[in-house]
């Protein structure tokens, strides 16, 4: 569960978070990581409250027993429609960085498309081989992005990095607005995953979570400082800045134009939170309308994905303002909402004195 968070957490938002961020707060960059990443903590310190107060339940079910059915459902229609628009925009993501910096005359759904099959067919696998899949492409992943890194340490100009926040406090807040509602926001999505974990292993669990979280922060945190001390101010006019950082990097006349590596891990990563997306995806939807065959539902909504992909994106400019303005609102209403009325009512009524017991899909083989 902690590879899955970690992954989960970090797949695309290492690609995709610098330079936006950059723009937004500047050389306090870094600051608001640290302020989003604080309220993230306190996200997870929720929701694994939760699932400690209601072991072996999802979100789903004990908000049905807080709720009631309702009021649930009405919640949860919510989360549904922003975790479609949530999967769609994460392969959207990919295809838009490849038509524009790689590959620019292929069409988009020539990479969104593949994407959205190879996800759904990992995730009819189940979340046993997405765990131990994903262990390999999280090392591969972060250790070639920490390659170029540290091969681009001579390049570094630490004076660069100030002044901490040359236009005041606004920007730093502004962009722990921004990095709030991506990725921390998105903690709520393993309410409905934490109940898979084995329960010789659940005393280890929160320890576990807490320390995916906080190696992801260092992570992000250091990408926005390396890109900082290589390009300034200009960081932030870079939509992917880690890839433009990759381009520059040489060591001795024999690594150089190392930028397809960069392109590979936002591959790979986006690839990854894509099936745990869906796979939370799945989940919601079907025990909102009490399907018990749940697999039947994963290929309709890759497809579902794919097809809102075509529509709901004309351009990468009209993404990038769709993810600044309309996605924190969207992932507040849609995460944050349900998730602080549920832990109000947990608070405010009394613990039951038996267990609660499993929910209907962990009583199946895990691997399904």
């Amino acid at each position: 569960m902690g590879i899955l968070f970690f992954v989960f957490m970090t797949g695309s938002s290492i690609i995709n978070i610098p330079g936006p961020l950059i723009s937004k707060a500047y050389n306090g960059a870094w600051l608001s990581l640290l302020v989003s990443g604080a309220l993230g903590l306190l996200v997870l310190a929720s929701i694994l409250y939760l699932n400690k107060r209601y072991p072996g339940l999802s979100f789903v079910e004990y908000s049905r027993q807080l709720m009631g059915s309702t009021l649930t459902a009405l919640f949860c229609l919510i989360t549904i429609s922003f975790l479609l628009q949530m999967q769609s925009g994460i392969v959207n993501d990919v295809g838009l960085f490849m038509v524009s910096s790689m590959l620019r005359e292929s069409p988009i759904y020539a990479f969104t498309f593949l994407i959205f099959a190879v996800s759904a067919v990992t995730v009819r696998a189940g979340l046993e081989v997405m765990a131990r899949m994903f262990t390999l492409t999280m090392i591969l992943t972060t250790g070639c992005i920490l390659l170029v890194l540290l091969i681009a340490l001579p390049d570094y100009d630490p004076t660069q990095l100030l002044p901490i926040m040359p236009k005041g406090i606004k920007p730093v807040l502004h962009g722990a607005y921004f990095t709030f509602g991506f990725p921390y926001v998105e903690v709520f999505l393993f309410t409905m995953l934490l109940p898979f974990v084995n329960k010789e292993s659940a005393n280890k669990l929160s320890k576990t979570m807490v320390a995916a979280l906080c190696i992801n922060i260092i992570v992000l945190c250091v990408s926005c400082v390396c890109a900082i001390m290589i390009f300034g101010s200009f960081a932030g006019e870079m939509p992917y800045v880690l890839f433009s950082l990759a381009r520059i990097v040489e060591f001795e006349e024999i690594v150089q134009r190392i930028e397809s590596i960069i392109g590979m891990s936002l591959i790979l990563g986006s690839y990854m939170k894509t099936s745990i997306t869906l796979y939370v995806l799945n989940l919601f939807v079907s025990q909102v309308f009490g399907m018990k065959n749940s697999r039947a539902l994963v290929m309709p909504l890759a497809l579902m994905g794919f097809l809102m992909g075509l529509v709901s994106v004309d351009s990468a400019t009209d993404w990038g303002r769709i993810v600044s303005t309309v996605h924190p609102v969207w992932s507040f209403t849609a995460f944050m909402i349900p998730l602080l009325l549920v832990l109000l009512l947990s608070l405010i009524r009394k613990p039951r004195t038996k267990p609660l017991g499993e929910p209907n899909i962990a009583k199946s083989n895990p691997s399904e």
